[in-house]
């Protein structure tokens, strides 16, 4: 289990309660949370919680590397505590996001530079049915 505490530190995030509890969530929770969905959560054990404290909270991390902000959904941002070099792909159905894996081609990619420019990140981002929904 991760100390969350040293995590944060790790990025150079000064840990409060707050940033405790929100990178905790985004830790347990893999289902790249919004905003909403994270204030929803917590806001019923911390009522000094607000929308705005885990909006700027999502937004440090994000900037610190601690967290990776989605944009894959036009409507909702997302957030993913996973900040290893993955893909995410977004059913059109259900809505629900996945991890997915990348090939080393794709890696190799971050760590170079294209036509003189230097990459610091990289977003893949598919759309589809999940299996789940073709299921259905």
């Amino acid at each position: 289990m991760i100390n969350v505490y040293n995590h944060l530190i790790g990025y150079n995030i000064k840990p409060s309660v707050q940033r405790i509890a929100v990178m905790d969530y985004l830790l347990k929770h893999r289902t790249h949370p919004s905003v909403e969905e994270i204030y929803s959560a917590l806001s019923g054990d911390m009522p000094t919680l607000s929308k705005t404290t885990v909006y700027n909270t999502l937004k440090l991390f994000a900037e610190q590397g601690a967290a990776q902000m989605l944009t894959i959904d036009e409507k909702n941002v997302c957030f993913d505590g996973d900040t290893s070099l993955h893909a995410h792909f977004l059913c059109k159905r259900c809505g629900k996001i996945y991890d997915l894996p990348i090939s080393e081609p794709m890696k190799e990619t971050l760590e170079s530079n294209i036509e003189g420019h230097s990459v610091d990140e990289l977003h893949y981002y598919y759309k589809g049915t999940c299996k789940n929904c073709l299921e259905k």
